[in-house]
């Protein structure tokens, strides 16, 4: 039975898992709370299977971006003409950005979703945390070496940006160091090889992790929040749409790059990131993706997928801000100038890194109000549809960190066109050996 699944593709499993998570989360709907109004017990089933395998994903996180990053800096070396490769990169992940949150723009002042919403604001509440451009930078500055900071019920979280903070400064570090530093990075290649293996393990989990995730949405918020909402999520997703079917497309035309191949050689990452939404969980699948079925070089794909998985992100930090930022200033009766929306574009373009790749954009959000002097109650207003529109922000996130150094390897005339242009994709998520790898044709997973 578990060898005929294992042949079963594993985008046939996830869409399987989709629709009978689906399924149950209406069958959960219908039966209701319990009498004392806690959730029946379909309800918490779901629910714990979908935390239980995002949870999972969590924990591997902190470990995967200090190595994945320190590895991927390590890397640079290898590559010819690193700096000029580090800048086009940076340059076309703002690039895309800004269409995106022109985009975004655009669509909040066409669509007018401030103006057209039913929810009680009254009943909505202000986020715990704000984000503000100085709670940014300082947020930067590590507090300690391992990144750690307390909450108020006195539990110890890892913040990623110091993480990647603290990565970079490493990295950078152990490439001036030199040969004194290999057998330090000969260990850290190791671990990341290590802790790689055992998110794949996770991965392979996806399936399950669909069927709870989806059908806890379902069951939980229904057609009712949606429905509340349903102009602004349909901009939203009317803008994630336009960025990842035509933007993307059109920008792979203009470099003589077929839209169907990079569709057909990303898309395994593109619906893990829409499952997961995690960039993060999802890194070693869209690394794996862009070196074997897109067709960049491996010394180059090491460096530019971590670094897009930490930064680059088209959906929850240039097309979902803009326009919840829209949304809110209409939705309590603010006027916004010309300025303000420069200045969308601008937080959209610089702040993105405050998402850091973790699921949520509330973050990039409350800085964007901040900037604008918006009303960070507002956030409230949206949080309610926040996972069913965070499904698609991260789809498109990682769609982008795939498309931007496939189109930089064009550019620079390092890009495999015989494999990105080749009519057989690379399954990353194929069927798993007794070693707990993958076939031999498709190699151990990528170390970076």
């Amino acid at each position: 039975m578990l060898a005929r699944l294992r042949r079963v593709p594993f985008a046939a499993q996830v869409l399987l898992a989709l629709v009978l998570g689906v399924a149950l989360g209406l069958v959960a709907r219908d039966l209701g709370p319990v009498a004392d109004g806690t959730p029946n017990w379909l309800t918490s089933t779901l629910a714990t299977i979908g935390s239980t395998f995002v949870t999972l994903l969590k924990v591997l996180v902190p470990p995967l971006i200090v190595t994945a990053v320190i590895v991927s800096i390590a890397n640079l070396k290898q590559v010819s003409n690193a700096a000029r490769l580090a800048g086009q990169t940076l340059l076309w992940f703002a690039i895309t950005a800004l269409i995106a949150v022109a985009i975004g723009i655009g669509l909040g002042l066409l669509t007018e979703p401030g103006r057209n919403s039913s929810v009680d604001a009254a009943a909505q509440a202000a986020p715990e945390k704000a984000g503000g451009w100085f709670d940014f930078l300082t947020g930067l500055v590590p507090g300690n070496v391992f990144g750690l900071q307390g909450s108020a019920d006195g539990s110890l979280s890892f913040n990623v940006l110091q993480l990647i903070v603290i990565a970079v400064a490493i990295g950078i570090a152990a490439l001036k160091v030199g040969e004194p530093a290999e057998p330090f990075l000969g260990f850290v290649r190791a671990a990341l090889a290590i802790v790689q293996k055992v998110l794949w393990w996770v991965i392979l989990l996806a399936p399950i992790g669909t069927l709870g995730l989806i059908g806890n949405a379902v069951a939980t918020y229904g057609w009712e929040s949606l429905g509340s909402l349903g102009v602004f999520a349909g901009a939203v997703y009317a803008g994630l749409a336009l960025v990842l079917f035509v933007v993307y497309p059109v920008l792979l035309r203009l470099h003589g790059l077929s839209p169907l191949r990079y569709f057909a050689g990303a898309w395994p990452a593109i619906q893990l990131a829409f499952v997961s939404r995690s960039s993060i969980g999802t890194l070693p699948v869209t690394e794996r993706v862009t070196e074997q079925n897109l067709g960049v070089p491996r010394s180059y794909a090491s460096f530019a997928v971590p670094l897009g998985a930490t930064t680059k992100m088209d959906g929850c930090a240039a097309i979902y801000p803009a326009l919840a930022a829209i949304f809110v200033a209409q939705f309590f009766g603010v006027d916004l100038s010309i300025t303000d929306y420069l200045l969308i574009a601008l937080v959209s373009v610089i702040g993105s890194a405050a998402t850091a790749g973790v699921t949520g954009a509330v973050v990039m959000l409350t800085l964007t109000l901040s900037t604008l002097g918006l009303p960070l109650a507002g956030v409230g207003l949206l949080l309610a549809i926040d996972p069913i529109l965070d499904m698609g922000r991260t789809a498109v996130n990682v769609a982008g960190q795939a498309l931007v150094p496939t189109i930089v390897a064009k550019r620079e005339g390092i890009l495999d066109v015989e494999r990105y242009r080749a009519t057989s994709t690379i399954d990353p998520l194929a069927r798993v050996d007794e070693r707990g790898g993958v076939d031999a044709d498709l190699r151990e997973p990528a170390t970076v």
